[in-house]
């Protein structure tokens, strides 16, 4: 980026400096010869005004200019002096055009280019008292003359301007990213305001996709770190109690707690590790969404019934209520998500308790709600329940065979649909998680 600004400023610097040499070559050629032509126009004044140009008096004429060339011109074009060429030798001038305005309008002026010597030839002709006309010119180098001429020092103070422009562009680009720069330094302090207020909203960007990314990287690390532990401690388990088995360390009546214990902690390993894909599938940017139009109340009602054996084992009642109400979402996700709010309230419901699960609409918008008379969650763990691996009660998840995971499913499904997820909860009392769509 330095590079390429550098570049790009000595790049217009150089075009600004050729192009206002070309300029004011052109510019002072113009005022030279609008000056040629002023200094002609005063030399012819003054010869008019000697009074020698008049009938009879052409060989009393006697002019040595060097650099002024003086023609005399009868009325019918005849030239009658000339200082620089023999009279009876030269051709007839009424066609010349400084010549044609003077007779017609009083004065006459004209520029001739000779490309072969590289001069201009400069004319005015001024109309006599005695209707002849008075003709002076001078040679002059042209603009390509006069530039060749001063090309070496044109090219030289371009060269000393190219070089100071160089030093300017390497400061100035400097000065233009050393900003820039201290915002990449100071990218994690949202108090620091950019310098160029430009960059403010680019800046608030890129902090935010820098804190999100943080933020990612955290989570994931978090993730793997409770993914190890999760996975590792049924697994130490299941090889705890296999090696006492092996070396015959169990006494015969319970081997068969053993096994049971074997297959409780495979279980739950095999549940987690099914939870960690099916997040793992959500999580994913290619995940298809195929919906259809089916009715929430049917699935809730499906939902509880398969939940009734697992309630009566917890000691609670599950029961559902409601109307029909017709969503569009996808039947399986939503199956799903019904059967993660349904099992987590009978997880973390007391003993004799009770889970409610109403279908409804409100405001024209469906709704399922899961409230069950559980232990509650406190305020400060409310906003966390849907993190993956996050529990309340820890003790209590092991012991009920949880994941963990079964609430951040819940979130990704309802993120996926669009819909809005709303949890109210107090401690001791129990939890109600709706999901309106």
């Amino acid at each position: 980026m330095r590079r390429k600004i550098n570049v790009q400023l000595i790049s217009i610097s150089i075009i600004a400096i050729i192009s206002t040499m070309l300029v004011m070559l052109f510019v002072f050629y113009d005022l030279f010869q609008t000056q040629v032509q002023d200094d002609l126009s005063a030399n012819a004044i003054v010869l008019k005004n000697t009074g020698i140009f008049h009938s009879g008096n052409e060989k009393a004429i006697h002019m040595d200019y060097r650099e002024l060339r003086v023609t005399w011109i009868s009325s019918d074009g005849t030239v009658l002096y000339d200082n620089d060429a023999d009279v009876g030798t030269m051709d007839n001038h009424m066609s010349r055009p400084e010549v044609k305005n003077a007779f017609k309008r009083g004065d006459g002026s004209a520029v001739r280019q000779s490309a072969t010597m590289g001069t201009n030839t400069f004319y005015y002709a001024i109309k006599l008292n005695d209707g002849s006309v008075l003709r002076v010119a001078r040679e002059a180098s042209n603009i390509w003359t006069v530039g060749g001429k001063i090309f070496p020092i044109i090219a030289a103070t371009i060269l000393v301007m190219m070089i100071l422009c160089i030093i300017l562009a390497h400061f100035m680009t400097k000065n233009l990213v050393k900003p820039i720069e201290q915002m990449a330094v100071d990218i994690n302090d949202f108090s620091i305001t950019p310098a160029y207020k430009e960059l403010a909203p680019f800046a608030a960007t890129i902090r935010a996709q820098h804190a999100d990314i943080l933020k990612s990287a955290r989570m994931r690390q978090d993730f793997t770190a409770n993914v190890s532990h999760e996975l590792k401690t049924p697994l130490t388990a299941i090889s705890g109690y296999a090696e006492l088995m092996e070396n015959g360390m169990v006494p015969p009546e319970e081997i068969g707690s053993f096994a049971q214990k074997i297959e409780k902690n495979a279980r739950r390993l095999l549940s987690l590790i099914n939870d960690i894909i099916r997040l793992s599938e959500l999580d994913s940017s290619n995940t298809q969404l195929l919906v259809e139009k089916f009715d929430l109340f049917e699935e809730a009602q499906i939902c509880v019934e398969n939940m009734q054996i697992y309630a009566e084992k917890n000691d609670v009642t599950i029961t559902y209520e409601g109307g029909h109400q017709e969503i569009t979402a996808n039947r399986e996700m939503i199956n799903e998500l019904i059967n993660n709010l349904c099992a987590n309230a009978i997880r973390y419901n007391k003993k004799n308790g009770s889970v409610k699960v109403r279908v409804d609409s409100s405001q024209g918008h469906p709704y399922i709600s899961v409230a069950d008379t559980g232990i509650g969650i406190s305020k400060e763990h409310q906003k966390r329940v849907f993190e993956r691996f996050y529990r309340v009660d820890k003790s209590r998840s092991k012991q009920t065979g949880g994941t963990g995971l079964g609430l951040a499913i819940v979130k990704h499904i309802v993120a996926l649909h669009d819909a809005q997820l709303n949890l109210e909860s107090e401690i001791g009392k129990g939890t109600t998680i709706t999901v309106t769509f």
